[in-house]
């Protein structure tokens, strides 16, 4: 089979089809739906640490209807706080969100969300924070089991976590729009993000604020002096113009003394990614090697081969580019499609390597969900396997686990072809 006709499968194959179904995996692989972050501060109740839960909602995962002269959309919130066994719920929230939009176009936006925000006040100690949201019209839920630990707040210095924010509004109080997916665009970026300090008395400190890269690379550093009240500190901090390019970094923030001792620390992982790529490429090496079903070796090499990172992200994004069914949109639907199918594999295929590498992986992210799958797990007198079939082109696969560990490969040799997208 010719790998340029693959190409046509990416967009005409069902997206829910019996594997995504029968694996309960969602069909975005590792991402649950929608966003949730944490953090700890210094609760007004004594004794206390004050939980705060942040939700980020695509309008992509919510189903709008027609209503009035726009749209809408509704769906429900549930967290509960239970112990770290699980066994016990200690806190529960549930509410309702609605969300408007004046046009299909704005309510079918990658780039909309809904937020929501709330509090719980809490003992120290670790936790796991369960999370649900169902969509009142499709029925849809996601569902996050979030492990969390809250902290103690008894230092006379202390941070309290930190959270980037996405942006800021200036009034008489600064407020911010928490990130919560902790994403940033490559480039010249400015970073914004909010922390708290609680000091026992008034006193001065520097904060030093790092920005490190892959390899602890140090990208970026500021330090700033404060004069600190007694109690409560906010800090509104930005640091502008850091250049960053694809993959993760974290943000450090020090407090020294006056002998530059560090009296606390707090951090936070980001990412920075490509503006309208998926956002599971932070890995612009890994991902030219994923390409392997779709491109050819010579070109996966043409771009590989490049020793400047812009230059071969430029080459990277011209391969992706041609391929763009619709180049006059934001999005590139082969290339979403693409790596949701490599990530989809790795969270459901993988084995003793990565799951896009092996022979189920490998099926899935050419032809997608098979049409039809048997599974044979524990049949008399032979070994576990599957049959998936592709009615739309007439094609079986039999995968055999020839060890009863899990590791399923190609049973029929005829396929032979299909190996030399592998390597």
């Amino acid at each position: 089979m010719k790998k340029y006709l693959l190409l046509s499968v990416f967009l005409c194959s069902a997206v829910f089809a019996q594997v995504e179904h029968s694996k309960g995996k969602s069909a975005y692989g590792f991402f649950p739906g929608f966003y949730i972050e944490t953090a700890n501060f210094k609760s007004d109740t004594e004794g206390k640490t004050r939980l705060d839960v942040f939700l980020k909602m695509p309008y992509s995962n919510i189903q709008f209807i027609r209503s009035g002269g726009g749209f809408s959309a509704k769906y429900s919130v549930s967290i509960a706080i239970q112990d770290e066994k699980k066994e016990i719920i200690i806190l529960e929230r549930r509410w309702n969100e609605q969300v408007s939009s004046k046009d299909f176009t704005e309510a079918s936006s990658k780039n909309n969300f809904n937020y929501s925000y709330r509090t719980f006040d809490l003992d120290a100690g670790n936790y796991n924070l369960r999370c649900e949201v169902i969509d009142k019209d499709s029925k849809k839920n996601y569902v996050v089991d979030l492990p969390v630990r809250v902290v103690q707040y008894k230092k006379p210095l202390q941070f309290s976590d930190l959270i980037l924010a996405s942006n800021k509004v200036k009034g008489d109080n600064t407020k911010i729009i928490p990130s919560v997916s902790n994403r940033t665009i490559s480039g010249k970026s400015n970073i914004n993000f909010y922390y708290e300090i609680y000091s026992d008395a008034p006193t001065d400190i520097s904060v030093e604020y790092k920005v490190l890269g892959s390899g602890d690379r140090n990208v970026h550093t500021r330090i700033v002096d404060l004069s600190l009240k007694s109690g409560r500190n906010e800090i509104h901090a930005e640091l502008e113009n850091v250049g960053l390019v694809l993959g993760g970094y974290t943000l450090i923030v020090n407090m020294r003394d006056k002998d530059w001792k560090v009296a606390d620390n707090i951090s936070k992982k980001f990412v920075s990614q490509i503006f309208g790529f998926p956002e599971s490429i932070t890995d612009l090496d890994k991902a030219i090697e994923q390409m392997t079903y779709i491109a050819s070796g010579s070109q996966i090499d043409s771009i590989s081969e490049v020793k400047s990172f812009d230059e071969r992200l430029e080459k990277y994004k011209e391969f992706w580019k041609r391929k763009d069914p619709s180049p006059n949109t934001e999005e590139n639907e082969v290339l979403a499609e693409y790596y949701r199918r490599v990530d989809y594999a790795n969270v459901n295929f993988k084995h003793y390597f990565d799951g896009w590498r092996t022979d189920m992986g490998m099926i899935y992210i050419i032809l997608g969900p098979p049409s039809n799958v048997e599974r044979h797990p524990f049949e008399y007198n032979s070994k576990p396997y599957e049959v998936w079939d592709y009615y739309d082109i007439n094609k079986r696969f039999v995968f055999i686990d020839q060890t009863g560990f899990g590791d399923y490969r190609l049973l029929d040799q005829q396929y032979g072809d299909w190996y030399r997208y592998r390597q």
